[in-house]
Order: structure tokens, then C-alpha cells, then sequence
């Protein structure tokens, strides 16, 4: 069958190749696209991100499924790597994410995952979470894969488990879920919210199964070399540039507040020849004038551009 998106079919030999990929997480098309000119083979759409730089507010559950769907594409068609997405809960029951598998293939990612938290769901890596039962959760992943067989059999579906974080929350539990979660037809394990190398190693080892690890939280910061035996796929690193750009945008707005037009001027001194002084350049002025030449008439352009005046692609 016919994959929906080519990012599909690259996020899936990704996953072929048994070595692990770090994975930034992003939260529009801009930061996505600085992310692919870092190198970085793969980002993940971050639900904590995107609750924060969309609705200053925090990842408790507030998006909805057309909110993320929308951004999603969005990254999607800004970058020739594959997208992660999240999520979160699918939206509802068995029956939501069903719907939300099918609109997110459609936007072309490359993988999703679907958490087994309680609605409306929080970050994994503070307290107050609740989840669903095991077998509501497996009824849940085996309609993902389910739509994703229809749709594009490429597409990596993740099962994040949040097991270990809730009130009583174990390993032994996060291992049985996952267990059990593989056997609904989930290609990657997520085990959100473990504390130490130790529990990682050890759920590694008895779920056997691919896995994504998010650096991050009440989780330990560990080396990429350090997961190399673990078979892990994916290091997240969900939040990192968030914050940088929430500092970045904090430095600059405070200073701009207290010297206005000086403290303008001496940012761009500072930042001159960085890749993204020029702005325009970054974001692609350049290759719509380039097409422009292609495809529209002479006339129109000599009208358009002839004695205008600011930046000249």
C-alpha cells in the first residue's frame, strides 16, 4: 500500500536502523525548520511547547485535537524530516483517537504517539496524573493501528505509558502495560517518567521492545552512548528549545522596555552574521522571488518590483 508521506517511510527505517536519534522538540514551523538546519534528523512536536507558546498556559490538557492537528501540519510542511507528534490522550476514547490517527497521517508525520493518561491529561513529569485502565488503553492502541494499517502501514505509532508517575506508581506496572501495549500492534514503547538508568535498563529488558526516552523532568540527563544497549530509538529533548527561545524573547523585550531603540541597535551589532540576522534570507524571501521569475509575467514584476523600495530578494 501506498504511504501517505514520504517522512513515513524515513521515520520507519529510522526506527530499521537500531541506533538511537536525538529528537528536539519543537513548537512551530520556525523552530522546527532552525532544528533541521542544526543537523537533527527528526523533531517531535512538543505538547508542553505548544500549550505554552500557544495559550501561555500549561500542559494540562487544554489544546484540542484541531489545535495540535493544525500546528502539526504546519511543522510538517516546513521540514524534509520526519515529524513525531503528540497526541496526548487521542482525544477522548478508542473512537476520538481513531479520528485523530487519521487526521495526523493526513498531515503527514512521521510517527505520533498516544499517552494512557486520564482526560484531560498533564505533563509527564508533574504530579497529579491519573491513568486509564490497561485494558481501555490496549483497546485504544489496537484502533490506532487499526486506522494507521488503512492509511499508511510507515507511520510509527508510540505508546506512552505514564504508569510510573501516578500516586503508587511502579515499574513492575509500566512493564506490564507495555507488555501489553506491544502486543496491540504499537511499534515503540514510551515509558514517561522514569528516575533513574537503572529503571530504564530495566524496562528495556523486560518489554523488548524499540523505545523512546524523555531526557527530562524527574528522568536523568543520561549520555546517547549510555542508552546504546537499550534499544532506544528516540532521546527526546521536549522542552530545551522552548525555553531558550522564552529566555531569548524575555532578554530582549526587557531590555528593549528600558532603552528602547539603543538597545535595538546594539542587538543587532551582536548579532550580526548570525544565521538568523537576516531574517528574510532565513525564512525564505530569496526562493519566492526565484519563483516569481519562473512563473509570473515579465510585466507584472517590472510593475512590482521597479523603484519599490525595502529588502530585494
Amino acid at each position: 500500500m501506498p504511504g501517505w508521506s514520504g517522512a513515513a517511510r524515513r521515520f520507519r527505517e529510522m526506527l530499521g536502523s537500531g541506533r538511537p536519534y536525538v529528537q528536539p522538540g519543537v513548537f512551530n514551523a520556525q523552530s522546527a525548520l532552525i532544528a533541521q538546519a542544526a543537523g537533527f534528523q527528526t523533531v517531535g512536536l512538543s505538547g508542553y511547547s505548544l500549550s505554552a507558546t500557544m495559550l501561555g498556559k500549561p500542559d494540562v490538557g487544554l489544546t484540542t485535537m484541531t489545535e495540535v492537528v493544525q500546528m502539526t501540519g504546519y511543522v510538517c510542511d516546513a521540514v524534509d524530516i520526519p515529524v513525531l507528534a503528540d497526541a496526548d490522550t487521542g482525544y477522548g476514547n478508542a473512537i476520538n483517537a481513531m479520528r485523530t490517527v487519521e487526521q495526523l497521517i493526513k498531515r503527514g508525520v512521521g510517527g505520533m504517539f498516544i499517552e494512557d493518561q486520564v482526560a484531560p491529561k498533564r505533563c509527564g513529569h508533574v504530579s497529579g496524573k491519573r491513568v486509564i485502565p490497561m485494558d481501555e488503553a490496549v483497546g485504544k492502541y489496537r484502533a490506532a493501528v487499526r486506522v494507521r494499517d488503512q492509511l499508511d502501514r510507515d507511520v510509527v505509532l508510540v505508546a506512552r505509558c505514564d504508569a510510573r508517575g501516578v500516586a503508587g506508581g511502579s515499574v513492575e506496572e509500566t512493564i506490564r502495560r507495555g507488555k501489553a501495549y506491544m502486543d496491540a500492534g504499537m511499534d515503540v514503547f514510551f515509558p514517561e517518567g522514569l528516575v533513574s538508568k537503572a529503571e530504564l535498563e530495566r524496562v528495556a529488558r523486560e518489554v523488548g521492545a524499540p523505545m523512546l526516552y524523555n531526557r527530562t523532568g524527574v528522568s536523568p540527563q543520561l549520555a546517547v552512548d549510555e542508552m546504546a544497549q537499550m534499544r532506544i530509538f528516540i532521546v527526546a529533548n521536549a522542552g530545551g528549545a522552548m525555553r531558550a527561545a522564552a529566555r531569548a524573547m524575555w532578554d530582549y523585550l526587557h531590555g528593549f522596555a528600558r532603552e528602547d531603540v539603543a538597545w535595538d541597535e546594539r542587538v543587532a551589532k551582536e548579532t550580526a552574521g548570525h544565521p538568523t540576522a537576516d531574517l528574510h534570507q532565513f525564512v525564505g524571501f530569496p526562493a519566492i522571488r526565484r519563483l516569481e521569475d519562473e512563473f509570473l509575467p515579465r510585466e507584472e514584476l517590472d510593475a512590482k518590483y521597479g523603484g519599490s523600495l525595502g529588502f530585494r530578494p
